[in-house]
């Protein structure tokens, strides 16, 4: 490693060691005959003072019912999650349980930090989404409880298509890079693509990919796949898109997020995996009137990045029961239920009834059968850090699209050692 790479992992290492010690060790007692359950949460729901009130209810309810339990609910950012993850586990403290998606729980499960959970589920298997379970399911055994479901589909503004000229709002690939021109013409981009590479690539690159009938990895996970013919189309795609003016001038740095962005200020006209909780913050940007949400973007075929979030059990957790009694209390109907009114997610078990459920939320769960979880891999967050840098590069114009993806899988392959 060289040296400022050994100095940048040493302020990380630092840096994480004041948050695993802010927030205590797993199985931590708080009084006697009590025993703590901590668990990491993250900010699904989108405002904070709502997401702290949601969380502290939880907290209360399920104390004032179980008296030898004392939960303790740590809100954590979404920035750094796998490393601070990461760093927890190895360190053995930090939480009991933590929120995690189906790309992560692999590399977790390979490593044995984290215990299955099976028996958490089993009662009340059959109300769950055969889906969340799968994705969250490694070598036939399940290492996350599923809380909620995930579900990404175009959001766009229909006044912009209208004043350019576009009647049918775009459906398929093909007909969004047909109305590329048509919106360049008013000084408008057709896709807010957020190239950035601290956004995740399942809300930019991979949706697009998977719909060209792409794949990240090959068949046997030993090697990478997204720089074949499937995966130079699709980069050559947005290429395309950016020489016709079709996506924003900074795609290359821009994130994802709608208030302050180019699709709030009128400046670009859609986004194609949008979630839902975006919607209302795009309304009050340009009136909820002006927005529409639409089906997952058709190439060879229609795919939406969807996933479980799954709470997992750290293996070093001194309180697994009381662990597992609670994870199965958070993914009970009432509070699935509760956390997707909340949150604009959607429950991970069919039981789970949503009261007044909004008809931005009823057109976004029209995805939910193109769901995909993407490509699960134990090095997936890695390898994606690896392509996400390559694709800024093609976007910047240094390279061109099979350039950016050869060099993206020559180090993904060197990072996968072939197995």
């Amino acid at each position: 490693m060289a040296p400022m790479r050994k100095l940048a992992a040493a302020g990380l290492a630092a840096a994480l060691g004041v948050v695993l010690a802010g927030c205590g060790s797993g199985g931590s007692d708080s009084g006697p005959g009590k025993s703590t359950v901590t668990m990491w949460m993250y900010p699904v729901i989108g405002d904070q003072a709502k997401s702290q009130a949601f969380w502290a209810k939880v907290e209360k309810d399920y104390e004032a019912k179980n008296a030898g339990v004392d939960v303790k609910i740590d809100i954590q950012p979404w920035e750094s999650r796998q490393e601070k993850v990461t760093t927890a586990l190895a360190a053995k403290k930090g939480f009991d349980l933590a929120v995690l998606g189906p790309d992560q729980i692999p590399q977790f499960a390979q490593q044995g930090t984290i215990e299955a959970l099976d028996d958490v589920v089993a009662p009340a298997k059959a109300s769950f989404l055969s889906g969340a379970l799968t994705a969250l399911t490694v070598d036939g055994k399940l290492y996350g409880v599923p809380i909620y479901q995930t579900i990404t589909a175009p959001l766009y503004n229909k006044k912009l298509f209208a004043e350019a000229g576009v009647t049918e709002i775009p459906d398929t690939l093909a007909e969004l890079k047909e109305a590329a021109p048509k919106l360049a013409a008013k000084k408008i981009a057709v896709l807010d693509y957020p190239g950035n590479p601290k956004v995740s690539l399942n809300q930019s690159f991979y949706p697009l990919l998977w719909a060209n009938g792409g794949t990240v990895f090959a068949p046997d996970g030993k090697s990478v796949a997204f720089n074949g013919p499937e995966g130079v189309a699709t980069l050559q795609f947005l290429l395309d898109l950016k020489k016709a003016g079709g996506l924003p001038e900074n795609t290359a740095s821009k994130g994802n997020e709608i208030e302050g962005g180019a699709l709030a200020g009128g400046k670009s006209a859609m986004y194609h995996a949008a979630t839902a909780l975006q919607a209302p913050q795009l309304g009050a940007a340009i009136g909820a009137e002006n927005v529409g949400v639409g089906l997952p973007l058709e190439g060879t075929k229609r795919v939406a990045f969807g996933i479980a979030g799954g709470l997992v059990l750290a293996k070093h957790s001194e309180n697994k029961d009381a662990a597992k009694k609670f994870a199965a209390y958070v993914a009970s109907p009432e509070v699935a239920a509760a956390l997707a009114k909340e949150s604009g997610f959607y429950p991970a078990r069919t039981d789970a009834r949503i009261e007044g459920q909004d008809e931005v939320s009823k057109q976004f769960a029209k995805a939910l059968e193109f769901a995909f979880h993407g490509d699960t891999h134990p090095k997936a967050r890695q390898v994606m850090a690896v392509l996400a840098t390559q694709i800024q590069a093609a976007l910047v114009g240094e390279k061109d699209a099979k350039q950016a993806l050869d060099a993206a899988a020559k180090e993904a392959n060197a990072l996968l050692g072939g197995a």
